[in-house]
């Protein structure tokens, strides 16, 4: 019995580590610009059930060496109609901080599932987690995280913050 125990722990331990993306790296033809991305050609990162991630760090070259971040979510099989020509997709931040986007509805009056936060300082998402993603539409929809999925998140910005 301890022997899977242990056998379980390092196994947890494992698929924990590698549930971290890798970051691909592109430069623009000008040289100017720089992205760092996570890889999602094989699956996107989970941020909880039903909704999915992927974090871009654009770097830019020149006399203001500057960084632009941003989070795309993708939320699996959300299809909403809304009364509205926009709708908005908060983050709850676990020190109260809200980050929030505006996505503007298609033509036909449906929210494709997909919108992009940006992130102004990223720094803050390092020391305080996002709890919880609200798409307020005709109805709030509330995603919570787990503590791991915050974990790997947590481990995902930090390695596009620090790519070169």
């Amino acid at each position: 019995m301890k022997k899977l125990l242990i056998f379980l722990m390092f196994f947890s331990a494992v698929s924990q580590i590698n549930s971290q993306a890798k970051v691909i790296t592109s430069v623009n033809e000008a040289g100017d610009v720089a992205t760092y991305e996570l890889d999602c050609s094989v699956k996107f990162q989970t941020l909880a059930k039903g909704l999915r991630y992927n974090i871009t760090r654009h770097e830019f070259r020149g006399p203001e060496m500057r960084n632009s971040y941003r989070i795309l979510l993708v939320m699996d099989g959300f299809y909403s109609k809304t009364l509205n020509k926009e709708m908005t997709i908060s983050a709850v931040l676990s020190d109260g901080t809200v980050l929030k986007s505006k996505k503007v509805i298609e033509d036909d009056g449906f929210f494709d599932g997909a919108c992009t936060l940006r992130i102004k300082d990223p720094e803050t998402l390092l020391k305080a987690h996002i709890d919880k993603i609200i798409v307020h539409a005709d109805k709030d929809v509330v995603y919570t995280l787990s503590d791991q999925n915050k974990a790997v998140f947590k481990k995902n910005l930090k390695a596009v913050m620090t790519a070169k």
